[in-house]
């Protein structure tokens, strides 16, 4: 099934019926579950200045960028190649595994095929205020500094136990190296909601947001 069935059978088949039971189930307790799922939202192209002006500034999370997905592509398992995710510059970040070596001399590990490689030449930077040594032995979160040529550490990742793969760290450095601003950005996508095949996109979402408006409206609620 293309990306957009699958996404719309999430509303339909858990979301909807949740609900359904929600309003007339007074006996399971919906607000005693230790988690909650929610589906994440998707935005046509022609949204984008708005998401990042407003939207991204509002969230109670940190969002580091946009993932562009395909609204026909089909499902592909693991890692989906088609899929373009762009961060803001400083944001293009790697996960390393940390140690000090002989002579404090600072150390960057990877792992390559589930084994440390050690990324030699690697520099990295500190703030003041870290502790550096309590971080031997962890993995940090390190951006791109151009001006001085060297990884300069974001935060400590507690909830990772390995470094990033070779390969990921290769996709973040060709990113950086692309150079892609948010004005590049804009740019591109200017011109592309100007294609006919985009205004056709356009007018087929208004019509699926007009149907589910009109869907909602006609749900009985309980008092």
């Amino acid at each position: 099934r293309p990306f957009s069935e699958r996404w719309k059978l999430l509303e339909k088949e858990v979301f909807e019926p949740r609900n359904a039971d929600r309003r007339k189930n007074s006996i399971y307790r919906y607000d005693m579950e230790p988690f909650r799922v929610r589906r994440k939202d998707f935005w046509l192209l022609s949204t984008v200045t708005k998401l990042l002006n407003e939207f991204i500034e509002g969230l109670s999370h940190k969002a580091d960028g946009l993932i562009f997905q395909g609204w026909d592509d089909p499902y592909v398992p693991r890692t989906h190649e088609c899929l373009l995710k762009w961060k803001y510059p400083h944001m293009n970040s790697v996960d390393f595994l940390f140690e000090i070596g002989d002579g404090d001399c600072y150390l960057l590990f990877l792992f390559e095929r589930g084994k440390k490689k050690l990324m030699d030449g690697s520099r990295v930077v500190f703030n003041e205020s870290d502790d550096v040594s309590a971080l031997a032995g962890k993995i940090i979160e390190c951006s791109w500094d151009p001006e001085k040529k060297c990884w300069a550490c974001m935060r400590l990742r507690p909830d990772k136990a390995n470094p990033n793969e070779l390969n990921t760290y290769k996709k973040v450095m060709r990113s950086i190296g692309d150079n892609i601003t948010e004005g590049i950005l804009l740019n591109e996508i200017a011109e592309i909601i100007q294609l006919p095949m985009y205004s056709d996109r356009i007018e087929k979402a208004h019509k699926y947001a007009q149907q589910q408006h009109r869907g909602k409206k006609m749900i009985p609620r309980t008092s």
